[in-house]
């Protein structure tokens, strides 16, 4: 009994080890490639538990996803012998699952020591080698990392198809500590003139500001004068306008007070010239002579005198031939005479509104 007790015993503590060893597994985003007896196996496993016969068959995971790789301290000659290193260069890369048992049956499963690292420290001796000590720390220190993607991507594409390279981050240079102090001061004299130059332009700008404000303010005062002077020539122009309109109202005013004015005496003459008519005339002429106080008779009265007025002849003739008939009355020959001499003397007198008549006999008193 006992003796069955150990054998299943020992059976089972087989069991357990055999599984141990056997069962395995692999992590999500790898890929796990067997060997035995050194040998690569065709057979590759995905993500999760498999089983492997144990301590002949071996396995390794490989991953399949993102992944970045580092290369530390990487020496670097410059073409004026100045050695530098490089602390830490990061090179991102992924590998397809579909290349992972060709690549890994060519370069074995630490295939990034052979592609990567090694590629890294080549690529990087000969673009050093190439410049010099500016131009890698300064200069083209911002191309090394598309040189060493460009050149790595090159080679793998060939060597290595299915292992792809996404970025390559490289770290400045270490440089010797008297190259490195002389570097400084020269960016220290650079930042100098780097301010130097800013501060020239800010003056400038400042200046220019300046001058553009003086300008826009020349600008206004000249846009207001103009508006000004323009306002001044409108204003003038107004007052001429008004000027030329009260010149043209006063002179209209005018012409119709001297149109009216010839319009009246125009028929006035016009109503005189009716007027005075030989029936008139002689009607006023009899009024005139039967309007007289006193008449003189006699032949030898030379002429007749009015108050206020100097000698009449017309009047003094018609005197006379009045006193040389006599107080028995006036001969008709001797009246058409007087009418005659009465007319004259009324064309004499005109408008003045005294007849012939009137002034030969008017008044209150004669002598002579």
């Amino acid at each position: 009994m006992a003796n069955v007790l150990g054998a299943v015993a020992t059976g089972l503590a087989v069991l357990a080890v055999t599984v141990n060893f056997s069962l395995h597994k692999i992590e999500e985003g790898h890929v796990g490639v067997y060997f035995r007896g050194g040998a690569l196996l065709q057979q590759t496993s995905q993500p999760g538990y498999h089983m492997m016969i144990p301590f002949i068959t071996a396995y390794r995971s490989v991953q399949v996803t993102l992944q970045t790789d580092e290369v530390t301290n990487v020496p670097c000659g410059t073409s004026g012998g100045v050695m530098i290193y490089i602390d830490r260069i990061e090179v991102v890369n992924w590998l397809s699952p579909d290349a992972v048992h060709s690549i890994v049956k060519n370069y074995t499963a630490d295939y990034d020591k052979t592609l990567i690292f090694h590629k890294i420290h080549h690529e990087l001796n000969q673009f050093c080698s190439a410049h010099t000590l500016q131009e890698v720390y300064i200069d083209l220190f911002d191309k090394i990392d598309e040189n060493l993607k460009a050149a790595l991507q090159l080679d793998l594409t060939e060597m290595a198809p299915g292992l792809t390279i996404h970025a390559v981050r490289v770290t400045k240079p270490k440089i010797p500590e008297s190259i490195r102090k002389n570097y400084e001061l020269m960016e220290a004299e650079k930042t100098k003139l780097l301010i130097s130059i800013q501060r020239q332009k800010v003056v400038e700008k400042d200046s220019e500001t300046e001058r553009k404000k003086a300008v826009i303010e020349a600008e206004k005062n000249s846009e207001v004068a103009k508006i000004r002077y323009q306002q001044k020539i409108m204003e003038k122009e107004s007052l001429q306008r008004i000027s030329t309109i009260e010149d043209e109202m006063e002179i209209a005013r005018k012409k119709a007070v001297a149109d009216a004015e010839f319009y009246s005496r125009q028929r006035q003459a016009t109503a005189n010239e009716m007027l005075l008519t030989p029936e008139f005339l002689e009607m006023k002429r009899i009024e005139a002579i039967g309007a007289n106080n006193k008449v003189y008779f006699g032949s030898s009265i030379p002429s007749m005198f009015i108050e206020g007025t100097g000698p009449r002849p017309a009047a003094s003739a018609a005197a006379a031939a009045v006193s040389a008939e006599g107080a028995g009355g006036l001969a008709s020959e001797q009246a058409g005479k007087v009418t005659q001499d009465s007319r004259k003397s009324a064309a004499a007198a005109g408008d003045a509104g005294a007849t012939p008549a009137a002034a030969a006999l008017g008044g209150t008193s004669g002598k002579h």
